[in-house]
């Protein structure tokens, strides 16, 4: 009965896409990004000449529909279409069928040196890259793969190329559990190198090696733990701070104040994943609770929705929110 009821609830709608070339290109290698479709929706696509009839129940057809359109559009805009590009509009539409993903998917942030094309893929990215452009001071808080400290590399260095800052600096609190340095073996760049090493990977995705490193030993480029920005004033900089849940109160306060002229900051931490030993406060918890009303500083949540890794990262995510709140 329930594969009879299933059965009667299932619909067709034959959609038409005009250009061959691009109808090729929505479809996918061996159909490839149908296949994405089919997967997520729980669709049946079927293609004949510049066709694709689906089939499945009136919600998902619909939502189907809306996403092969806006995917033909992109396409139409001579955007490069990739399966991951797929599964992120499905993800934007599923939560707000009213969303433009040309809007989104065709916001350039920057080019790096692989000729990569670096852009959001979701709501919260692109609002977090247009709150980056309008205010001084923006937070973006959220889980691990949510492209909070990788869009704000990709908007620092492009600021860079651009002239609009005279140098970039990339700041992270260097030892988890506090900064206790002297319990490191080596000196001091080996003690802190392991703890930067994210911000390194990062730099070099977007820049090529050499150039790199002759910014970086120029200093128009600087990677540093979070301690060594005490006393100092940052004007005409773009400065990121990366893993601020596990900055102190004190230190958070001590990392604000050191904007200048001309500078903005970028703060990027996931409250969930505090390593702060029992009863030192999340310099970022407090400043959420104490900043998110002044109106020139700009708070930015991500959600699991958001990851932009690996598939199975989201659910992994989900599982984890899950036994939090079970124990809660």
């Amino acid at each position: 009965m329930e594969n009879a009821a299933a059965s009667e609830a299932s619909i067709r709608r034959s959609l038409s896409f005009p250009d061959h070339d691009l109808m090729r290109v929505l479809c996918g290698e061996r159909n490839a990004h149908l296949r994405v479709i089919e997967k997520q929706l729980g669709l049946s696509l079927y293609v004949r000449g510049n066709v694709v009839t689906l089939e499945g129940s009136h919600w998902d057809i619909d939502l189907g529909e809306t996403v092969l359109r806006q995917l033909y559009e992109l396409l139409k805009s001579n955007y490069p279409l990739f399966p991951n590009d797929v599964d992120y509009a499905i993800r934007v539409l599923s939560r707000n069928k009213s969303a433009d993903l040309k809007s989104i998917f065709k916001d350039q942030v920057f080019i790096s040196s692989k000729k990569k094309i670096i852009t959001p893929k979701t709501i919260n990215q692109k609002e977090y890259i247009d709150s980056i452009r309008k205010f001084d001071i923006v937070f973006g808080i959220g889980p691990a793969g949510t492209g909070k400290t990788y869009l704000a590399m990709a908007m620092a260095v492009a600021s860079l190329m651009r002239k609009e800052v005279n140098r970039v600096v990339l700041a992270r609190p260097a030892v988890e559990a506090g900064e206790h340095l002297g319990f490191l073996p080596g000196d001091l760049y080996e003690k802190v190198n392991p703890y930067l090493r994210p911000l390194y990977d990062a730099l070099h995705d977007m820049m090529d090696y050499d150039n790199a490193s002759r910014l970086l030993q120029q200093g128009v480029i600087e990677v540093a733990p979070l301690a060594f920005m005490r006393g100092r004033t940052l004007n005409d900089s773009f400065v990121i701070l990366d893993e601020a849940q596990n900055a102190t109160s004190e230190q958070m306060k001590m990392f604000l104040t050191r904007l200048g002229f001309s500078s903005r900051a970028v703060i990027t931490g996931d409250i969930t994943q505090i390593d702060l030993p029992e009863g030192k406060k999340s310099g970022l918890v407090e400043a959420k609770e104490i900043l998110s009303g002044i109106k020139d500083i700009k708070f930015v949540y991500f959600s699991k929705e958001d990851v932009i890794r690996h598939p199975l990262v989201q659910a992994i995510i989900e599982a984890y929110e899950k036994l939090e709140a079970k124990g809660s």
